[in-house]
C-alpha cells in the first residue's frame, strides 16, 4: 500500500471508485510499475489520468493541484508541466486500457424495458493534443475562418441508459465513418439487449450483424424505401426484410413540441 502523502484515499473520491488495488494489478499485468520510486509512482500518474478526464479544461499543473489539494502538511511532489508529461509518456496507454476493460459495463439496476437491459450507440468527436504522434494517425479540423485547430478523433460508444455508463467504445480517425467503427461494438451486444440506434447506423449489413448477436435492435429508419410487407400486424406495423434480417417496421410521424 502506499504510504505519506499516497496513502489511501489520500487522492480523493477517484480511490474509492478505482482501489489502489485495481489499479496496482493494472500496472503489474501490463509491466508498467516503477523500476524506481519516484516523486510521481506509476499509480499515481494512473489517477492523474482520471482526473484529467473530469477537468479537461485544466493543464496537467491544474488537474495536479485539484488531485492533491487536500495533502497541504504532508509534502507532495510539486512537479513541473513537464514532469507530468514525461510521467504520462513513462506510463503508456497501456494500464488505462486493461482498467477500462475491467470496469466497463452496465452499472448496478440499469434501465430495463420488459425485461431488456436498454441500450444506445452514438458517436462523438474530441480534440487530442497537437502532438506530431497525433498528427501522424489524426488530422486537424478546419476552422471556418480559414485556421487549422487541434486534431480530432471521433469516438463511438456502447452506453447503457439511464446510468449513462459505458459498456464498450471504439475511436480512430474522423475521416473513417460511424458505420465503419460500429460493427466493432458488436462483441459487446448480447442476447437480453435492446439497442437504440440512429438514423445514421441503418445499413443492412450493420444491422444483420448486431441482430446475429441475439441483441434485439430499434433504429430509425429515414429513408421512404419500400419495405416488402410479408405480415401485417393489428396496430398497424408489419414484418418485412432488410436485407437478409427480418424486420418489424413502424411507421411512425414525431412531433416535438419545444
Amino acid at each position: 500500500m502506499a504510504q505519506g502523502a499516497f496513502a489511501p484515499g489520500h487522492l480523493g473520491e477517484l480511490t474509492q471508485a478505482v482501489p489502489f488495488d485495481m489499479v496496482d494489478e493494472a500496472l503489474a499485468e501490463t509491466r508498467t510499475v516503477q523500476s524506481r520510486v519516484r516523486d510521481l509512482p506509476s499509480r499515481v500518474v494512473v489517477y492523474l489520468l482520471l482526473a484529467a478526464c473530469l477537468f479537461p479544461e485544466l493543464g496537467y499543473p491544474g488537474v495536479w493541484r485539484k488531485l492533491t489539494a487536500s495533502l497541504d502538511g504532508l509534502g507532495p511532489a510539486t512537479p513541473t508541466a513537464g514532469a507530468l508529461c514525461q510521467a504520462r509518456r513513462r506510463l503508456g496507454p497501456a494500464p488505462l486500457k486493461w482498467l477500462f476493460d475491467l470496469v466497463r459495463g452496465p452499472a448496478p439496476a440499469p434501465v430495463r424495458w420488459r425485461g431488456l437491459l436498454v441500450c444506445a450507440i452514438d458517436g462523438t468527436m474530441f480534440t487530442v493534443a497537437d502532438s506530431p504522434a497525433n498528427l501522424g494517425v489524426y488530422a486537424k479540423h478546419r476552422c471556418n475562418n480559414g485556421g487549422s485547430g487541434y486534431p480530432q478523433i471521433r469516438l463511438l460508444a456502447l452506453l447503457a441508459c439511464g446510468t449513462r455508463t459505458v459498456i464498450d467504445a471504439v475511436f480512430g480517425p474522423t475521416d473513417t465513418g460511424e458505420t465503419t467503427y460500429a460493427p466493432r461494438l458488436a462483441r459487446s451486444l448480447r442476447p437480453g439487449m435492446i439497442v437504440l440506434l440512429d438514423r445514421g447506423l441503418v445499413g443492412c449489413d450493420l444491422i444483420s450483424g448486431f441482430a446475429a448477436t441475439g441483441a434485439e435492435v430499434l433504429v430509425r429508419y429515414t429513408d421512404r424505401r419500400n419495405f416488402p410487407v410479408l405480415t401485417r400486424y393489428p396496430d398497424g406495423s408489419y414484418l418485412s426484410t432488410l436485407g437478409p434480417t427480418r424486420v418489424r417496421v413502424i411507421d411512425a410521424e414525431i412531433t416535438l413540441t419545444t
